[in-house]
């Protein structure tokens, strides 16, 4: 499908779902952390490879409508290992905020801009008008492989109770601060029907429309990266996404960040006949965007059974290369999933049973409109469905399920040259013997993933 063709596709659906989703599935500088570079930032770089190993310099009292509109500064965690610069697409952080406001309820989004240390914005950013008493959550997102927070002032993390990671080991390209606070809020105004959660829908294969928490979605490393949007001007200055700055910045590109979370409220949610959960964007007034937040308050309420949650297996919560329950609990606090009580609820064979049991037959089911809409990743691969194949492959290799569950992925996969999934087949046979061998389990494992479970909530 072509970027014509998918703009008369949201047309169809409505003007006001086409005015934010076309905006969020434009070109971006990167499409996901797997991607493609800049081809400037390739030809700058020669043959060395991007420090993948970045640190963001938080401003002081972040959570405060002047934090939130002073931009955050990239550096080098190891100057060792070479520059970290916004603009390389290898190396990209991003931010995005959730504010919830206690005397209505409601939920509105900013994003906060990142760029490099000892520069400034092409534009300086908005300074959000914050509700009375708001409660103010941040979640970080990187292109790279290890995000690490620091601030000039020691106090400032711990005082906006800002997670890293656990015991010394940081997540990877997570973190987020106050997001505790700002779900217990959110979840108590849902409990007192102040907050109303939107319904999932019904998408166009006649199941429920998918969420973050959904085995179809959901890769070895789920509930990461946002669906925040930056510009590049011409001249390699950074600035916020929105309809003023549009205007001024002639030739500027968009920066983004690959996620579970603008896959499903972009591409997934396009090609499924789906609406997402989208809220104001203080930064950009007068438009409605969605957000990680969103998405986990969504999932948490209406994902039906079975319910994927963090596993032990997620290269993002291991301590060494090792399950780490602790760890677990930490990231799954930061995106409102129930707290893990004992090993068995981490269980990574569980979790590739169920992809196994939901993922394959969804995307076969679906294949048709998968492989005409829009790839998130033209360096990964040609089309949704051929993206979808390649990730569901990947995931699998990562998280051993073949030696965990004995049973070989039923998705094939064939790349060009460049590594470009062209095609993808889905064994039907081979899939339904799996599912099959899998029948003995499947009581068992959707006991342990239920809906009801994801309602849990941390005290």
């Amino acid at each position: 499908m072509t970027p014509a063709e998918y703009d008369g596709q949201l047309r169809r659906r409505g003007a006001s779902l086409l005015a934010v989703l076309a905006t969020l599935c434009v070109p971006l500088a990167v499409a996901a952390r797997h991607g493609d570079q800049l081809k400037a930032n390739v030809a700058a770089a020669g043959t060395t490879a991007p420090n993948p190993d970045c640190t963001l310099i938080v401003p002081g009292d972040p959570l405060s409508a002047a934090g939130l509109a002073t931009p955050y500064q990239l550096v080098a965690t190891d100057p060792a290992g070479g520059a970290c610069n916004e603009t390389n697409t290898a190396q990209s952080a991003f931010v995005q905020a959730a504010i919830f406001d206690p005397a209505t309820g409601q939920i509105s989004v900013y994003h906060p801009l990142v760029i490099d240390a000892g520069t400034r914005p092409a534009v300086a950013p908005v300074v959000p008008t914050l509700p009375a008493n708001a409660v103010v959550a941040l979640w970080f997102g990187d292109n790279g492989d290890q995000l690490t927070l620091t601030a000039e002032s020691s106090a400032t993390l711990s005082d906006a109770h800002c997670v890293n990671g656990a015991r010394g080991s940081v997540f990877g390209q997570v973190a987020f601060c106050n997001a505790h606070a700002f779900f217990k809020a959110a979840n108590a105004a849902i409990t007192s029907g102040t907050l109303k959660i939107p319904p999932l829908g019904t998408a166009s294969d006649g199941l429920p429309c998918p969420t973050v928490r959904d085995f179809f979605v959901v890769d070895q490393d789920q509930s990461d990266n946002l669906p925040t949007l930056y510009l590049i001007t011409s001249r390699g200055h950074l600035a916020q996404y929105n309809k003023k700055n549009l205007a001024a910045l002639k030739g500027a590109v968009t920066l983004g960040n690959g996620s579970d979370n603008r896959l499903t409220d972009v591409f997934l949610d396009g090609a499924m006949g789906c609406k997402p959960f989208m809220v104001n964007d203080l930064g950009n007034p007068g438009q409605l965007v969605p957000a990680q937040a969103l998405n986990e308050l969504q999932a948490r309420m209406e994902q039906g059974t079975p319910v994927a949650l963090i596993p032990g297996g997620d290269p993002m919560t291991q301590l060494a290369g090792n399950e780490d329950r602790a760890k677990v609990n930490e990231y799954r606090r930061g995106v409102d999933q129930p707290a893990a009580d004992s090993y068995y609820d981490i269980d990574t064979a569980r979790y590739c049973r169920q992809m196994v049991r939901v993922a394959p037959q969804r995307m076969l089911n679906n294949k048709k409109n998968l492989s005409a809409f829009y790839t998130p990743d033209a360096g990964a691969a040609n089309s949704l469905y051929t993206f979808m194949a390649q990730r569901f492959v990947a995931s699998y290799q990562i998280l051993d399920c073949e030696s965990l569950i004995n049973i070989a992925a039923p998705v094939a996969v064939t790349s060009n040259a460049a590594g470009v999934a062209t095609s993808a087949t889905i064994n039907q046979a081979a899939l339904t013997k799996a599912i099959q061998r899998l029948a003995t389990t499947k009581s068992a494992d959707d006991a342990a993933d239920a809906a009801s479970k994801s309602l849990k909530s941390w005290e």
